[in-house]
């Protein structure tokens, strides 16, 4: 708990001097032409005490060189992010320890043991984030100040080094991401128990937790170089937290009129926590809300078009601010560049594909609802899975040609083909928009000026390579070990693990460009489990474990990437960042699979929700499309579904589409340089906008999309100021009151099955919206055509 360490460093940047220049605007244009963000104005100079530097402001070198501008080339992280820095903070503290340690364990429990019922609840770290200060003030102020001195060294350590200091604060909230960001391998423990009924021991599941968790490590040390130093990674997430640590942690001057930031934070955390016990308990439809499925009651026509969470949702909104974040993040931290193009994509994908397919029959799409992520058989009859599995664990052939092919839904196979386009999108847009600008850097990253920011961090020892690549190595061999020793359980050989590290490797740093920029993830799951499911069919234990090698390692570096990016703003020595980092990270696996395990072997029929109680609140709606996953592309298999032996594979051209929907846009970039626009539209993006569509319904994209739209253009665009001081702040006090509220509910309420019965409990008005509309199929409570 020494307050010193190797980490800190003496001054703060002082090798330049300010000179008047022209403004950052204009150096933008000339200097940074790829460069993502939304100048929509130039920045004004804030009335409050952020360190912000006014535009003309620029730092020139004491050697004469080029100036380079003061600040952060983007404009949101130049209103944010505070340029001034103290390196003898202390950081490794007896209360950052205790603290951290102890939000990384709650949140990895409560956000997993949430994560099985009907409505998953997330906790985010921001919960952990306003819960530390005042606990870590309270040990500042009772914690005993006595040094402690080790015999024979020069070392020392207090339990209370001083006042909890931000630095404190930003490493217990890295150790309470690793909690609430879940372990994506309990899937496969999941659907192995609670669906196929099958064996996994605990031993084995920890196994790949946290091999799967950790691996992520070695392809963030690799890129961290591309992803994190530069200016233009930007990482936009990040920006609700720093804003938040400064509204906790810093001076605030009053405007006129005003609210100070903590002052407006404690009213927003107020007003947020009071009202979710509206849509969180009392008044359920608040999640959405369809007044077209009121007009018309009794047409099924209707409520498929206006349902907001079983059809298209055209005029559904929701007044919970769970429904509008709990997909997509909060539209607050998203810039506005981003949102337009995830919101033309649903768009496309949902008011324009969809309904052109349903209604004129492809693939018998009436048939079928409109929107499900269930199987179906070719009457539409739902698909009894079991009748297909040998005792083996493997797809029985012959059953399946008597059983018959497994049908989807359309608007899940078309999802399925906006998955491959959004994959190759990705490649080419990154190739075409910031391929040169990565080249470069691969060959001169030591001549490129650095911005304030960097220069900063220029004071602490860096990470040394070998120490992310030694965890790359020796999770590698434990992984091998584990998939070769226990091959019964987990069907993976050897060969599939090297496989999903190569693909892991070739795609995190074209994924992390793209999240750094636009807030937005693109995922590898499905050409993870398309590759597996070619290469092993039958196997579908296999087929998640390959897909979570390889998708979750990738998805994993870039969290730990985006953890780097806020150290990085907030001045955090980059060792102390790894050591909490992998310490939360190993915290997290045990707790994430020790209450999936509870969970699995406590509740009866845990994620059976059709033999469940009707009020069970156990039903897994994302492990539901996790096992789904697992049947199309593991025991099915993609030839027998996208092949020729399936009814779906005309879906494959969308590979090619995405492959040159970025093409049209960078022709225009380079024949129109000035304009700036062509640069705004993120192909995989737009064409992944759906991507988390099922379980996500249009409710969430369209009531994301208001909130979006009204914060991040018009707030931001005609009341910069109150953006600056605000926004991020409210986005936090949301997360944060809803997360407060979630948990009494459930501990006060729900635990007692103390739940109310009225029509205002419904999740969504529109009963109808799941009937198939072919003439001559029967279903229950739906009329017949």
């Amino acid at each position: 708990m020494a307050p010193q360490t190797e980490d800190t460093a003496p001054v703060v940047d002082s090798s330049a001097e300010e000179v008047p220049e022209k403004n950052n605007h204009e150096h933008n244009m000339e200097h940074h032409d790829n460069s993502s963000h939304n100048h929509q104005e130039s920045p004004v100079k804030p009335t409050d005490n952020s360190n912000y530097v006014s535009n003309e402001q620029k730092l020139k070198g004491l050697d004469g060189e080029e100036a380079v501008p003061d600040q952060s080339p983007i404009e949101e992280v130049a209103l944010t992010v505070s340029t001034v820095d103290d390196p003898s903070t202390p950081v490794y503290t007896f209360r950052m320890w205790t603290l951290g340690i102890l939000s990384c364990a709650i949140l990895a429990f409560l956000n997993q043991f949430f994560s099985y019922r009907s409505e998953p609840l997330g906790i985010g770290a921001v919960s952990a984030q306003i819960a530390a200060l005042p606990l870590g003030r309270l040990m500042a102020a009772t914690l005993p100040t006595t040094v402690y001195r080790v015999p024979f060294t020069n070392w020392k350590w207090t339990m209370n080094p001083g006042p909890f200091n931000v630095k404190e604060h930003v490493l217990i909230t890295i150790f309470a991401n690793s909690g609430a960001g879940g372990a994506y391998a309990i899937g496969i423990v999941t659907i192995v128990k609670a669906y196929y009924k099958k064996k996994i021991t605990f031993f084995v599941g920890l196994l790949i937790t946290i091999t799967t968790q950790m691996m992520g490590y070695g392809w963030a040390g690799i890129f961290r170089e591309y992803l994190v130093k530069p200016a233009q990674m930007w990482w936009p997430a990040n920006l609700v937290q720093v804003s938040l640590f400064r509204t906790l942690h810093e001076k605030d001057v009053r405007l006129k009129g005003g609210l100070t930031r903590i002052q407006f934070f404690l009213i927003a955390l107020t007003c947020s926590f009071c009202y979710y016990a509206l849509p969180g308990y009392m008044f359920a439809i608040l999640s959405s809300l369809s007044w077209v499925c009121w007009a018309w009651p009794r047409s099924v026509t209707a409520q498929q078009v206006g349902s907001g969470m079983k059809g298209l949702g055209v005029g559904a909104f929701a007044l919970d601010w769970a429904s509008v974040s709990s997909y997509l993040g909060s539209p607050l931290a998203t810039p506005f560049f981003a949102i337009a193009n995830i919101f033309l994509g649903f768009l496309i994908v949902m008011y324009v594909i969809t309904p052109i397919s349903y209604y004129t029959d492809l693939y018998h799409a009436r048939t079928f609802p409109l929107f499900s992520s269930r199987f179906f058989r070719s009457n539409g009859q739902p698909y009894d899975i079991n009748k297909v599995i040998n005792s083996n664990f493997h797809l029985d052939e012959a059953a399946y040609e008597e059983y018959g092919q497994l049908h989807l839904s359309t608007f899940f196979a078309i999802t399925y083909g906006v998955g491959f386009a959004a994959l190759t999108s990705t490649l080419t847009h990154v190739m075409l928009f910031h391929g040169w600008e990565i080249w470069q850097r691969s060959k001169s990253s030591l001549n490129e000026k650095p911005d304030v920011h960097t220069r900063l961090m220029g004071k602490y020892k860096e990470v040394p390579q070998v120490w992310f690549l030694g965890i790359l190595a020796s999770m590698i061999i434990i992984s091998i070990a584990a998939c070769e020793v226990y091959n019964e359980q987990l069907q993976l050989r050897w060969w599939g693990v090297l496989l999903a590290c190569a693909l892991a490797l070739f795609f995190t740093l074209p994924i992390g460009v793209i999240t750094a920029i636009t807030n937005q993830t693109p995922g590898l799951n499905i050409i993870t489990e398309y590759l597996m499911g070619i290469i092993s069919p039958g196997r579908p234990v296999a087929n998640v474990c390959f897909k979570t090698y390889g998708y979750i390692s990738m998805t994993q570096a870039v969290y730990f990437l985006s953890d780097f990016k806020l150290g990085h703003y907030m001045k955090i020595p980059p060792r102390a960042m790894f050591n909490v980092q992998i310490l939360g990270t190993v915290i997290a696996a045990i707790m994430n699979l020790g209450t999936a395990w509870w969970l699995l072997t406590s509740i009866p029929n845990i994620c059976e929700a059709e033999i469940l109680p009707a009020n069970s609140p156990w039903t897994c709606p994302s492990d539901q499309v996790f096992f789904d996953a697992s049947v199309i592309w593991g025991l099915i298999g993609p030839k027998r579904m996208f092949g020729k032996l399936g009814n779906y594979n005309a879906v494959n051209w969308f590979f090619l589409a995405g492959a040159v929907a970025p093409v049209p846009f960078w022709i225009l970039h380079k024949i129109f340089p000035k304009k700036k626009w062509p640069t705004y539209v993120y192909t995989p993006i737009l064409i992944g906008a759906t991507g988390m569509m099922p379980p996500a319904t249009a409710v969430n994209y369209t009531s994301w999309f208001m909130v979006g739209f009204i914060f991040n253009y018009v707030v931001f665009k005609y009341r910069k100021v109150w953006w600056q001081r605000y926004n991020y702040v409210l986005s936090a006090a949301l997360d944060a009151g809803l997360a407060f509220m979630g948990v009494l509910l459930y501990f006060v309420l729900q635990l007692e099955e103390k739940n109310m019965s009225w029509w205002g409990e419904n999740l969504d008005n529109c009963p109808l919206a799941t009937c198939p509309t072919h003439p001559g199929i029967v279903k229950k409570g739906c009329p017949v055509f």
